[in-house]
Formats: structure tokens, sequence, C-alpha cells
């Protein structure tokens, strides 16, 4: 069950921006009191306002630009961290080979094992999720900034009402189309994939379309620009095919030495006959 539980958060965490989101009440603005209201979705507002250039829809697209160019270090840490966690992957199951009865003790043994092993080599198994944490509040306070600022509930940008679903289901399919898109180039870098990660690059754009279709259509553009973003940065700095690439390379490098040393080995048999 262990390899599922990164879905199960994902799951529960898009889950309670859709429950938290609706939490809200009553309009906002520089009266508006309490924390949440007053200094997140507030100025979250002003934000949008500050960017809109005459067009809430403009504002969103903008300010989720910025978010992602904020979030850039955050996100290389994560790729940077999978990719780590994916290197470790042998020496993991050598663990688990070793480790393989399923008594209680033996099994924390391989716990304290597999912790002193990503210890050692400055590898955190749950950064992946640590961008998807952040972006949590992000999208729970547009989504109620949306709803409860009066200039930006009555925003339309081209044929959206930004305060009601897309009509057309245009902005809900790009949205699954992207997300698909970020969570498939993502899994091409890795050295191998499990069921979880298989699982993973349906069930998120699954999940995306489903609440894309029910919620605002402000949040739907978000997410449409927001992971459009992150195909590009990818595309850009941790490049799959490029990665591929060079394992390829370095696998045929390491091919030639080996013939090399074999070949050598011949030779030497040879000569000593």
């Amino acid at each position: 069950m262990k390899k599922y539980k990164k879905i199960v958060l994902m799951t529960g965490l898009l889950s309670l921006v859709f429950l938290l989101s609706a939490c809200g009440t009553g309009q906002i603005d520089a009266h508006s009191t309490g924390f949440w209201d007053r200094y997140i979705v507030f100025y979250f507002g002003e934000a949008i306002k500050g960017l809109s250039f005459g067009n809430v829809g403009i504002g969103i697209i903008l300010f989720t630009i910025i978010i992602r160019v904020i979030l850039m270090p955050l996100m290389h840490f994560q790729t940077k961290s999978m990719r780590k966690t994916q290197e470790l992957q042998p020496q993991i199951k050598a663990l688990q080979q070793k480790y393989a009865t399923r008594d209680q003790e033996t099994q924390q043994k391989l716990q304290a094992e597999t912790k002193k092993l990503y210890a050692a080599n400055n590898v955190n198994p749950y950064a992946g999720c640590l961008p998807l944490l952040v972006q949590m509040p992000v999208m729970m306070a547009l989504y109620q900034a949306i709803l409860r600022i009066p200039e930006l509930r009555q925003g339309h940008f081209m044929w959206l009402n930004l305060s009601q679903s897309d009509p057309y289901f245009i902005l809900p399919i790009l949205a699954a189309f992207f997300t698909f898109a970020s969570t498939y180039l993502s899994s091409m870098s890795q050295l191998e994939s499990n069921a979880s990660m298989k699982i993973m690059n349906f069930a998120m754009p699954v999940m995306i379309f489903v609440m894309a279709l029910n919620l605002a259509s402000g949040l739907s553009l978000y997410w449409v620009v927001s992971n459009a973003f992150q195909v590009v940065q990818t595309l850009l700095i941790n490049n799959p095919f490029k990665i591929r690439r060079e394992r390829e390379e370095a696998a045929r490098q390491i091919r030639d030495r080996e013939r090399a040393l074999e070949k050598a080995k011949s030779s030497k048999k040879k000569r000593k006959k």
C-alpha cells in the first residue's frame, strides 16, 4: 500500500481545495476582518486587479505566471529530489531483498536502513508533494477572491464568466491535457516507472478535469496556465528526452569500457599462451 500513499495524499489535497474554497462567505474588501480574508484573499484580489489592465482574465494569467516563477526554485528542488530518489532504487530494492521477512522486527530494520540511506544521500522521498502543498493556499485564495470580490466576480475573459464554470468545457479539457503532459514528462525522466506513477499520470488529469467542470472558470484558467508553464519549464530545465539520451550515452560508454577490458584480458591470455 505504501506506493499508493502519494496518490491518496494528492487526491485528498485536491479534494480539500474543493471543499474549503467554498467555506468563505460574504464580500471581501479593505474592511474585511480575519487574517485569511483581510490579508490573503483581499491582497490576492488586489494583485490580480493590478495586473488586469482592464481584463480580469489577463490579471489571472499574469498572476499565475508570477506565482510559477516564484515557485521555480522549489520545483527545481523537487525535480532533483525525485531524480536522486530514483537513482537510489537499486539500493532500496537490495535492502528490501535483504529484509524480505514480513515480521515486525525485520520491517522496522528495513525502515531504519531505508531512512539511513535517504539521509546519507540527502534525499527526502516526500519532496515531490511539497510544490502541491505550497500551491494549496494559492488555489484556495484565488477561488475565494474570484467569488467574493465584486470586481473579480463580475469579470469576463473571452467567452468565460470567470465566477462560473466553462460552459463549453474547453478549459477543463485544456487543464486535464496540460496536467497529463506535465506528469507524463516528469515520469519520463525517471529510471523506472512503477504502478503508482502510471496511475498518477492518468488519475491527476481526471481529477483536475472533474473539478474544473464544477469550479469557477477563473480557477480552471489558473490550472491551465500553471500546468502549461510547468510543461515548458520541464522541457527547458529538466528535459526528459535529453536526460534519456545522456543515460543511454553513459550506458553505451560503460558497455564500451567493459568490452575493451574483456578484449584486453583476452589478448593477455593469448600472449601468455
